[in-house]
């Protein structure tokens, strides 16, 4: 049986890679199936929307599906995901997903030059630290989008505010929910 994992996740290619990697991984230790294709789509300014991975089932019984829906809600995956190609789709997904957007553009030149993205994530993913971390990135022509999930959006975004006040980097920047 012919499944698709429509991940409500904002990975970059080699994100999802690794994702597809230790799915793999324990496809084949319990003999369930294998990765067979995977995809990422992009809004129209690049920016990814959602990722797909493609999965050939050992059978197509009801528990099969149920396993993998288990599995994938066990091992983490983002809220809103949708296993296709079994009626109804199953709703999978656990993590809730928050996205920070660094403004490239509108900030004076020194802050640009005097600070560093690299420890905009490190501060990020130590005030997340036991709720959530980093999972992707992207860049974009006037921001960078960091990619978060964890076990609760408002409380990602509520420990990251006192960071995100003090950062010049993170003036004029934007939080969102992504899942």
């Amino acid at each position: 049986m012919y499944v698709t994992l429509k991940l409500n996740a904002r990975f970059q290619p080699k994100h999802r890679f690794e994702l597809e990697d230790a799915l793999m991984e324990i496809f084949e230790k319990e003999k369930m199936g294998e990765i067979t294709g995977g995809g990422t789509a992009q809004m129209p300014d690049g920016e990814i929307a959602y990722c797909d991975i493609e999965i050939h089932l050992t059978d197509d019984k009801p528990e099969t599906v149920a396993w993998l829906a288990d599995l994938l809600n066990h091992i983490g995956i983002p809220k809103g995901s949708v296993l296709q190609g079994v009626e109804p789709e199953v709703k999978v997904g656990t993590l809730e997903g928050l996205a920070y957007y660094s403004n490239g553009v509108d900030l004076p030149e020194e802050v640009y030059k005097n600070c560093d993205i690299n420890y905009v994530i490190e501060q990020m993913e130590k005030a997340m630290e036991g709720i959530g971390s980093m999972y992707s990135y992207w860049e974009g022509k006037t921001y960078t989008a960091l990619y978060f999930y964890g076990s609760s959006f408002e409380e990602m975004r509520k420990r990251i505010e006192p960071f995100l006040g003090t950062y010049p980097l993170c003036q004029k920047c934007r939080i969102e929910r992504i899942a």
